[in-house]
């Protein structure tokens, strides 16, 4: 026969409070607990080679800089496209462990750029950063364009040099650049349907898929190269967006003239122009046209 369980007198037992860690204790033990969480988000991302390239021209001074702020480990490689550089800037890159890739000679901005994209796709490349080896962009925020690409939220992000007037004009940029840039990115975010605070950032980033599909071997190789990539991801529906970047205009920081500057925002109207006129089927362009669309009845109507 089983004998009853006598349960202890709950009348008389004083329930006894739970002590809450103070918030010291409890900053510890997430402190603890970083490594841990930091390692599962990265799991739970998706994996694919990430190579950042820099188009450099006489970088010398300032490439050390860059390198030492950008974040150890956020890329499998770094690739410098020398464009005829008089100064050290090719055994400097050298000496840092950089893939170097030297032009025998200047082939401008934009056709230092698809040296840089035609070696990063060939190589296995998933995501690309662009960061210009001058020091004028920030590269501590690289990883966070890589995440966001990684989680499918964009397919190109720029770096955005105009958070606010006050900023980018502290940062040291002129008053007369600042004023063609909102002209211009005004208009763009008209004519485009987009919404951005910079177009014309040289920071940026690309999943594999768009330069893959951007035929960019036929833009220009001046500096408008950038405005035609950004109409091209446009043209082709791919997700454009945007972080803050904080802003550094300096003397050596690469920086085009008032006369290039004309001729660049110029080029960025017409550019604009041949996107509508693409658009409206007025008058097709090459730029517009990409060799990985399968359907040749597609193919057949952009050239229309």
């Amino acid at each position: 026969m089983l004998k009853p369980v006598s349960l202890p007198d709950q009348k008389n037992k004083q329930a006894e409070p739970v002590i809450a860690p103070d918030s010291a204790e409890m900053m510890s033990q997430l402190r603890n607990l970083e490594p841990l969480l930091e390692e599962i988000e990265r799991a739970s991302l998706p994996q694919g080679k990430t190579i950042v390239v820099m188009p450099a021209y006489n970088a010398a001074s300032t490439l050390n800089q860059t390198l030492q702020d950008l974040p150890t480990g956020i890329a499998d490689e770094i690739i410098l496209v020398d464009d005829g550089s008089t100064d050290n800037t090719v055994e400097l890159a050298l000496s840092h462990g950089l893939t170097v890739i030297k032009h025998k000679e200047n082939r401008g901005y934009g056709g230092n750029q698809k040296t840089c994209y035609q070696y990063a796709l060939e190589h296995g490349a998933e995501y690309i950063v662009m960061l210009h080896p001058d020091y004028q962009y920030d590269s501590r925020v690289v990883g966070i364009t890589i995440e966001l690409l990684k989680l499918g939220i964009c397919d190109v992000v720029l770096g955005s040099r105009i958070r606010t007037r006050r900023e980018a004009l502290s940062g040291g940029m002129p008053a007369w650049k600042y004023l063609a840039n909102r002209f211009l990115t005004i208009t763009e975010n008209i004519a485009l349907g987009q919404n951005l605070g910079d177009f014309h950032s040289g920071f940026r980033a690309y999943r594999r898929e768009v330069l893959e599909t951007i035929p960019y071997e036929h833009n220009s190789n001046d500096f408008v190269f950038d405005s035609q990539v950004l109409a091209q991801a446009v043209h082709f529906n791919f997700r454009i967006g945007d972080i803050p970047v904080p802003v550094r205009y300096f003397a050596e920081a690469s920086s085009i003239n008032f006369k290039r500057c004309v001729k660049y925002g110029l080029g960025t109207l017409a550019v604009l122009a041949r996107f509508w006129a693409q658009r409206l089927r007025i008058r097709p362009s090459k730029i517009f046209f990409s060799t990985k669309i399968d359907s040749e009845a597609d193919n057949r109507i952009q050239l229309q």
